[in-house]
């Protein structure tokens, strides 16, 4: 593996995709298969985490297990594609990546057999050094293992990276593998709780990216 130069690994639902409205849509569709409660892009945002089997529970007020958890993930996602061809890439997307100096890539825990072509439908294959969604059948996990999965294969050391993303679990995923990670007030998780995680947050792509230039260079 090599140290250098910094690699940076963009997350893609909820920052380099702005889809946080059809994502509380589909939310809220599983929480009617329950009867459960409506809720808004801001409550979501305060109360969304992974695993999402946790933040269902915790909405519908019962528990999810795995099997109950497998049934509305399907409803989520059968939901979710109804609505994609709606979503449009994040304001600043194409302009932050342009910013970035070193090499990128793209992970996310949307599924890898539809991530692959929707990112080639926006035209952004080309920036990637390589681009990884999950290959497993059922969503909702925590991103860690997967980020050391995709490393793995960039042949890329945890400590050179540095993961832009919306969630407290893209910081979580960074640091399991030794690298930063700056944060996306744009996506699924309320500001306040992004900046009380002590990580560089930004407002924008573009700040994201110039964030992530400046803890590269001093991690260097």
């Amino acid at each position: 593996m090599t140290s250098a130069p910094p690699h940076l690994v963009w997350d893609w639902n909820g920052t380099l995709l702005n889809d946080l409205s059809l994502v509380v849509s589909a939310t809220n569709v599983v929480f009617a298969s329950l009867g459960g409660p409506t809720v808004t892009p801001e409550e979501h945002r305060v109360r969304f985490r992974r695993p999402i089997a946790e933040y269902y529970a915790e909405v519908l007020g019962q528990a999810v297990d795995a099997d109950e958890f497998g049934r509305l993930d399907k409803i989520f996602h059968d939901a979710y594609r109804t609505g994609l061809t709606t979503c449009e890439l994040a304001a600043d997307a194409r302009a932050a990546m342009a910013t970035w100096p070193g090499s990128q890539s793209l992970l996310s825990m949307w599924f890898h057999e539809e991530l692959v072509p929707t990112v080639h439908r926006y035209g952004l294959t080309g920036h990637f050094a390589r681009v990884d969604g999950l290959r497993a059948t059922v969503g909702g996990d925590r991103k860690a293992e997967s980020l050391k999965l995709h490393l793995a294969e960039l042949g890329v050391d945890g400590p050179s990276v540095v993961l832009i993303g919306d969630s407290i679990d893209d910081a979580d995923a960074a640091l399991a593998v030794g690298g930063r990670a700056v944060l996306y007030t744009g996506g699924f998780t309320d500001p306040t709780r992004l900046r009380a995680s002590g990580h560089p947050v930004a407002d924008t792509l573009t700040d994201a990216v110039a964030l992530a230039r400046e803890v590269s260079s001093a991690g260097r």
